[in-house]
């Protein structure tokens, strides 16, 4: 963790139920994402990523340890605040999309803005528009796209207001290998030319070889933190921690 990390997490524990029954799905983690970073979460099913991810976005509240945004601690906001932050300084990006069916492409991008009262920059959507590649498909809902281009919809809504952090939890899971590429590509494009932060999880060694970063985990716990690496280095690296 270091002072220019954009989200960082202390200590962090989380633990779920009481007594004989309790079950500890993160156990003392403490890890720092830089700025303008890229980092793959990955680990074995029942290793912690997902609750970390949640953790980290001020989806859930820890046990104990803390998580700071942008310089905030999370623990010290009510829910006002939190919301406020999550909306202003957070980015999703979900395995299942989550478009609204009733929406056109370009009204399901600006949708976190037209919800905080806040107006579009017609550049900024306008270049995210081109940069997904959706400029022909931007009046099309949800049931007219396929599901590279929702996913593609998904990405552009998430670095609409400009987030200091974008969370994508498995967003190539429910992709094509060539789909898939199209979003890896645009949340490295996101990372190098719009200087986002990307934080993913994923399974998929080919999708973590986009990143710069690989943090695995196993059993709660950072097992390896590493630069990213070639994709069959990936697959050597969880052979090694399974």
């Amino acid at each position: 963790m270091t002072a220019s990390s954009i989200v960082s997490a202390a200590e962090l524990r989380r633990v779920y139920g009481e007594g004989d029954a309790a079950v500890t799905a993160l156990d003392g983690i403490t890890l720092g994402f830089p700025e303008g970073g890229f980092a793959a979460i990955m680990g074995p099913s029942g290793s912690g990523k997902s609750t970390l991810m949640h953790l980290l976005a001020g989806l859930d509240q820890p046990t104990s340890g803390s998580v700071v945004i942008d310089q905030q601690e999370l623990a010290n906001l009510d829910d006002g605040d939190l919301t406020q932050l999550r909306r202003d300084k957070v980015g999703f990006i979900f395995q299942s999309f989550n478009l609204l069916p009733v929406l056109t492409a370009e009204e399901n991008i600006v949708l976190p803005l037209t919800l905080a009262g806040r107006k579009p920059d017609p550049d900024w959507i306008e270049l995210l528009i081109s940069t997904v590649g959706l400029g022909d498909r931007r009046t099309h809902r949800p049931s007219e796209l396929s599901g590279g281009q929702a996913q593609r919809v998904a990405v552009a809504r998430a670095l609409a207001s400009k987030p200091s952090v974008v969370f994508a939890d498995e967003p190539t899971g429910n992709l094509d290998s060539k789909a898939s590429d199209e979003v890896l590509k645009l949340l490295r494009k996101a990372v190098d030319d719009f200087h986002q932060t990307v934080v993913m999880v994923t399974h998929e060694a080919h999708a973590a070889a986009y990143a710069d970063r690989i943090v695995i985990l196993r059993d709660g716990k950072v097992v390896r933190d590493v630069p990213s690496t070639t994709e069959d280095e990936v697959l050597d690296l969880m052979k090694a921690v399974a």
